[in-house]
């Protein structure tokens, strides 16, 4: 069975390639590459560069390969960007999500795993977050997912395009493959690791006067492997007929950055240097997932739910990198 992965070479699409290939499924990666990696992607599995919005590339592949389903992974996402470059966001993120789905459509796929994110829901009201709390996003990257929700739920009505819709938390973590390679790097973890083992600047810790315990922003952690789990149990609901959906994926704990830092120095065996630097436009101060709606649709079940076991993989994957590069500072 040939399942379309876009942006199956950037870190959670990666993951997810590599399990589908594992359950044999067959993926087929598109990827621009503006913040992927070629290398993500394993030599046998088929790989289209270019855009999702052309559809002259995406009708190739539809003829080339029998596509029952698309995993869509293929989109911007980084907050403080898209608050700087709300363009840029809507046209890569919603616009080319159009025309992916336009060409989809026409081609009779009618089955779609989108990659979402809890920042469609704000600053919110109640914590956890559960499915039904109201959307409202705090910056332009939410908002550009919420605009696919919508327009997903009227695929959905008008041309039987069944979906679900996955609404991450912060995923975060690495396999014995895949970890976060982003440029520029952005995600915490990682971000607290380089600090940590001084390959990287002293962290900057975006704001310490939140209403939370330890006035810092408190998020919830979830492991990228987890979540390629969670992608394939969706297909499988899609594929026994199951109805469209909007699904959390998350622990369902928070942790402050200052919690963040703390594990990552007793993971690593090194301080993190850091300092306090003003707050981001558009940083919800807490997101929770109540993530049971996952557990009883799905059946998933993390296996990866503490913060410790996530920053250890991670940790894992850059001391094997740096081993592998000849480094040993």
């Amino acid at each position: 069975m040939a399942i379309l992965v876009t942006g199956g070479a950037g870190y959670i699409g990666s993951v997810n390639v590599e399990l589908l290939e594992r359950e044999g499924f067959s993926p087929v990666v598109i990827d621009n590459l503006s913040r992927g990696h070629r290398e993500a992607v394993a030599d046998q599995i088929p790989f289209y560069l270019g855009n999702i919005g052309d559809r002259e590339i995406v009708r190739r592949i539809l003829n080339e390969h029998p596509i029952t389903a698309c995993m869509h992974f293929s989109a911007f996402a980084y907050v403080g960007e898209s608050v700087e470059k709300p363009q840029m966001y809507f046209e890569n993120n919603f616009v080319q999500t159009a025309a992916l789905l336009d060409e989809l459509i026409a081609a009779g796929v009618k089955q779609f795993v989108f990659s979402s994110t809890c920042a469609t829901y704000g600053e919110p009201r109640a914590i956890p977050i559960d499915e039904s709390h109201e959307q409202l996003p705090t910056n332009p990257y939410g908002w550009s997912k919420l605009f696919v929700e919508k327009m997903l739920s009227a695929y959905d009505k008008a041309y039987d395009l069944r979906f679900v819709a996955l609404r991450y938390f912060n995923a975060a973590g690495a396999t014995e493959t895949c970890g976060e390679k982003h440029d520029p790097e952005t995600h915490l973890i990682p971000l607290a690791i380089a600090a940590a083992n001084g390959e990287g600047p002293e962290l900057a810790v975006f704001g310490d006067d939140y209403q939370t315990p330890d006035g810092t922003a408190v998020r919830d952690y979830i492991h990228v492997s987890d979540l390629a789990k969670a992608h394939i149990l969706a297909l499988s609901h899609l594929e026994s007929g199951g109805a469209s959906e909007f699904i959390n994926l998350g622990n369902g704990d928070g942790y402050s950055v200052r919690q963040v830092i703390e594990v990552v120095s007793k993971v690593v065996g090194r301080e993190v240097p850091f300092r306090i630097a003003p707050r981001r436009e558009g940083d919800p101060s807490q997101l929770i997932a109540n993530a049971s709606y996952a557990r009883r649709v799905l059946g998933w079940q993390p296996e990866f739910p503490d913060l410790e076991s996530i920053v250890r993989s991670a940790w894992e994957r850059v001391a094997e990198a740096r081993v592998a590069e000849g480094r040993t500072k």
